[in-house]
């Protein structure tokens, strides 16, 4: 039986110079940054790596995960980015900046020599494009021109990565979540019925033909695309009346209708079928809690657009240069099969393993989830340590 370790969970702030020009979150100074951070530190066992966690709207620093790892011996920090619980201006770019200043603090500050990321969900595209742009900046501001330049923040490169239940990308999986009925944003009365999956009358039911499912996923992009272009054109109207740093907020609805929610076919495994991570996927569809449901013009961009967004788990992993470990959640009901698959398979490192965990679900949460956390900190570890990052006990 695996040791645990009893761990200090320590509080703390990583603190900096706030560069970008506007005010991003609520309350505080402007000009400066301030991330909440937790550090995890094993009461008997010192090391020199540290696993560090975040992800873009934060909120995770006592997932089942978490505090699993700490048990087992793992220095870890989850260090929420300055988006802490909202996404409504979120810009990918500026969180990427926020884990280079966790990373930087975790060596200078705390003394660890080694730090391997951990993307847990939507912190695992964060992770690589994070990574990428470590190894080799390119991105000198988010898509609408704004700040900040990767190229002259001196990210430090990590070590090694691990993505644990994530998925491809916040766009990719909005795009796959998008509601492919509505066809004019301002109306929501004006929909194809052909393509609302929660009309009853709708000819087309589970299970879904190829056919159908071809046909959505082509209207899903192509309503990305509209609205896009919507945002592109309103950002030209606003420099045009020479208001070139207003935003215009709006809203985003029907956001949580994958066919693959009713259709337990569509990128099969062991979820429940009529269910989503956030509950009954026809009332998320439009209820307030739903991904990606109130934005910003310039965080439409850099966070939801299919074709500018950055943060591409696929895109970026092609060039990673660090050891990778990949673990799958079989029973999971937010990030399913394809996306570990599309994940691992785009990593162009040769030192990758994945691994799949049978009746696991997204956050291992109950008591019938026990073993199958467990499995996934054994797995983990087995991997730090043949990887030079943990001792073996």
């Amino acid at each position: 039986m695996a040791a645990r370790h009893e761990y200090d969970r320590i509080p703390y702030l990583v603190v900096f110079q706030n560069n970008s020009g506007a005010r991003d979150v609520y309350g505080g100074l402007a000009e400066i940054t301030v991330l909440e951070s937790y550090l995890l530190r094993p009461k008997d066992k010192p090391s020199d790596t540290v696993l560090v966690f975040m992800h873009p709207i934060g909120g995770g620093a006592y997932l089942p995960m978490i505090n699993a790892l700490a048990r087992a011996g793992h220095h870890v920090i989850y260090c929420n980015s300055r988006f802490r619980g909202t996404d409504s201006a979120l810009l990918m770019e500026k969180v990427v900046e926020d884990l280079g200043e966790c990373i930087k603090d975790a060596k200078h500050r705390l003394g660890y020599t080694k730090v391997v990321l951990a993307g847990w969900s939507g912190g695992g595209s964060l992770s690589v494009f994070y990574q990428q742009q470590a190894q080799h900046p390119t991105v000198t501001s988010s898509p609408s021109g704004d700040g900040p330049d990767l190229t002259a923040l001196d990210l430090p490169a990590t070590d090694g990565i691990m993505l644990l239940a994530a998925h491809i990308s916040r766009h990719g999986t909005l795009t796959e979540w998008l509601d492919a009925s509505i066809l004019d944003e301002s109306d929501l009365t004006k929909r194809d019925p052909e393509l609302d999956l929660y009309d009853p009358d709708n000819p087309n039911q589970p299970p879904y033909s190829p056919e159908f499912l071809a046909r959505y996923r082509q209207a899903q992009i192509d309503r990305n695309r509209r609205i896009t272009a919507w945002v592109k054109s309103k950002l030209a109207e606003l420099k045009a009346a020479g208001r070139p740093h207003d935003e215009f907020c709006f809203v985003v609805h029907g956001t949580m209708a994958d066919p693959r929610w009713l259709d337990p076919s569509v990128d099969p495994n062991e979820r429940t079928p009529g269910t989503c991570y956030l509950g009954d996927p026809q009332q998320v569809n439009m209820s307030p809690i739903a991904p990606g449901r109130f934005c910003s013009l310039r965080s439409w961009l850099s966070q939801w657009s299919y074709d500018d967004a950055r943060g591409d788990g696929v895109a970026c992993g092609r060039d990673l240069m660090i050891p990778a470990l990949v673990i799958g959640n079989l029973a999971d009901d937010a990030c399913t099969p394809s996306h570990t698959s599309r994940l691992f398979d785009a990593i162009g490192h040769s030192d990758k393993e994945m691994y799949e965990i049978p009746g696991a679900t997204h956050y291992y949460a109950g008591p019938d989830q026990r073993d199958k956390l467990r499995q996934a900190v054994e797995i983990v570890t087995d991997w730090l340590v043949r990887h030079d990052f943990a001792r073996a006990e």
